[in-house]
């Protein structure tokens, strides 16, 4: 199997499919969370609403990248999320994520092994393939506060 095709599967794997690593994904965790328990505030932790926008601000501005744009992220601005206060306010951010992880993950099954070893934007970035690696391993990490946020919300209903 290509490489580039293995690497878009485990980004899938996190954000829209799979169930190997964590049993679960975000498009699965997220489809049954309301806007108001996206919203749920526990003691100091993020909300499940704050971290799906801090992962889409992410892969956003990656795709932006592969899509011939800027870099244009910056971890200062991640947690900057707009207010979600409707159903449709949070059915609008679960989408975008959705929908930008399945162009994400079309962009690295294309990406020949000569540019997942290309340097990503700067040197000081690495590779490619470093930011992609990374970004999986970013979204297991909050997927993680995800589900132990979610359980929190449901168990204390």
């Amino acid at each position: 199997m290509e490489k580039s095709t293995q690497i878009a599967n485990r980004f899938r794997e996190v954000l829209l499919n799979g169930k190997w690593i964590a049993n679960t994904n975000y498009k699965d965790q997220l489809s049954s969370i309301t806007w108001e328990q996206a919203n749920h505030k526990i003691g100091s932790l993020n909300t499940i609403a704050a971290l799906t926008y801090h992962i889409n601000y992410y892969v956003a501005g990656v795709l932006n990248v592969f899509e011939g744009g800027k870099l244009e992220i910056s971890d200062k601005y991640s947690f900057d999320s707009p207010s979600v206060d409707s159903k449709e306010a949070w059915e609008n951010l679960r989408n975008d994520l959705i929908s930008n992880s399945e162009k994400f993950a079309r962009h690295i099954e294309s990406m020949s092994t000569e540019t997942l070893e290309s340097t990503f934007v700067d040197e000081k970035y690495g590779t490619y393939r470093r930011n992609i690696e990374g970004m999986i391993e970013h979204s297991y990490y909050h997927l993680g506060q995800i589900s132990l946020i979610k359980k929190l919300i449901v168990d204390s209903s």
